[in-house]
């Protein structure tokens, strides 16, 4: 993760994080936070955290006068907002990663629509709970906008937080106009949003995605809040805009290092709160481990030992029908069921009250297979390599990296 900052619209200095991949660097995105929130809100870093973990690096920042950014909020308009976002991406460019990727969550939706057009690197555009309208976000000032209006501005509360309000920014985001920008768009378009959002409605979702043209997708994000308050429901946009991305980002993976001929598998915690995991194997292949609910974790993805059963599972299968391919035997199906335990060792040479792990893997062959076969594929099953590896051990090299914070 990085931190700095770049001049914004008016020359003020922006905030910025860059949460950088572990592994190669494939891509690289741009994340516009919503009306008066900030670039560390939790859907912000739930979604950066899953496409770091992918190989595309993600630029948060807070907009002018927001969060740690520097200037006066009051002075700011929706198409200020748009500077900003194309300052960003030019802020990438002059690093070496110029984005192919723009999300934007409510107005910041609306803005990432906006700039897209004038970002030439820009290859897809992925809105959350977006408004077709800007000017849709002024029913949050209620009757304080006819003083908005008449005396310049004003303070509106919103959330339980303070804004001053410039008439610029009113008149300027009415003014806004969407729809040519989605029509002549030009990029591959993703619409997220949730039925029962009560802030902006499902129906700017309807509009954004018929005002585009070809590709473009729109997922449900349910019983969602506007703000994708809850864990589980910025996990499930992160996974969404992480598998979206994925089809229209050119994410070419390098060859594996020397040493590692099946790659690098990396696996990161999504949060310190609990044990739930990122598992990545290149930019193609991610699952999640945890534990189960009753040993504290939230039981969304397998526990290590279930990562290891189902590593002696596949390889078993896959290696039986190596064999029997090879031998042109008919075999129709093969499956694997596998189980772990802990025993006490029986072995003489093991000390009182030693426990050794037990996989009990149970085989199912089916096709029209004599006796003879049968007994030669459960033999062939025990030359499975992940089984020789489990039973003669491995050696396992720990280097400690760094101890960055940040």
């Amino acid at each position: 993760m990085q931190r700095f900052t770049f001049p914004g619209h008016a020359g003020d200095e922006l905030s910025a994080r860059l949460d950088m991949p572990e592994g190669p660097h494939l891509g690289t995105a741009v994340f516009a936070h919503c009306f008066t929130c900030g670039k560390d809100i939790s859907a912000a870093r739930r979604i950066a955290s899953r496409l770091a973990a992918m190989g595309i690096a993600v630029l948060r920042f807070d907009f002018t006068g927001l969060g740690h950014s520097k200037g006066e909020f009051a002075n700011t308009t929706f198409s200020s907002n748009v500077e900003d976002l194309v300052l960003a991406a030019q802020n990438l460019a002059e690093r070496d990663m110029a984005p192919s990727l723009l999300i934007g969550h409510s107005l910041g939706g609306a803005a990432v629509l906006k700039a897209a057009g004038e970002i030439d690197s820009i290859r897809a555009v992925a809105t959350i709970g977006a408004p077709f309208d800007p000017g849709h976000v002024t029913h949050n000032f209620g009757s304080v906008l006819d003083t908005i209006v008449t005396d310049g501005k004003a303070e509106v509360d919103l959330g339980g937080r303070p804004f001053t309000i410039g008439k610029q920014f009113v008149e300027d985001v009415a003014a806004a106009e969407l729809a040519p920008a989605i029509g002549h768009l030009g990029k591959a378009l993703l619409v997220l949003h949730a039925p029962m959002d009560t802030t902006v409605g499902i129906e700017n979702a309807t509009q954004i995605f018929m005002a585009a043209k070809h590709p473009k997708s729109f997922v449900t994000l349910d019983d969602a809040d506007h703000l994708i308050n809850r864990n589980e429901d910025a996990e499930y946009t992160a996974e969404v805009i992480a598998a979206w991305a994925g089809k229209y980002l050119d994410l070419t993976h390098p060859a594996p290092p020397p040493g590692a001929p099946e790659g690098i598998v990396r696996v990161s915690e999504v949060n310190a709160d609990g044990y739930l995991q990122d598992v990545n194997a290149g930019p193609n292949h991610h699952v999640l481990a945890d534990e189960p609910e009753a040993y504290g974790g939230t039981n969304k993805g397998m526990s290590p030992y279930g990562f290891l059963s189902a590593g002696l599972g596949a390889c078993t299968t896959m290696t039986i029908r190596m064999y029997s391919r090879r031998k042109k035997w008919p075999l129709h199906h093969v499956a694997v069921e596998v189980s772990h335990d802990k025993v006490h060792a029986q072995d003489a040479d093991n000390p009182e009250g030693f426990r050794i792990d037990t996989f009990r893997r149970e085989i199912r062959l089916e096709g029209d297979l004599d006796d003879e076969q049968r007994a030669r594929l459960l033999e062939i099953a025990d030359r499975c390599p992940v089984h020789r590896t489990l039973e003669h051990g491995a050696r396992v090299e720990t280097i400690l990296v760094s101890n960055n914070a940040g």
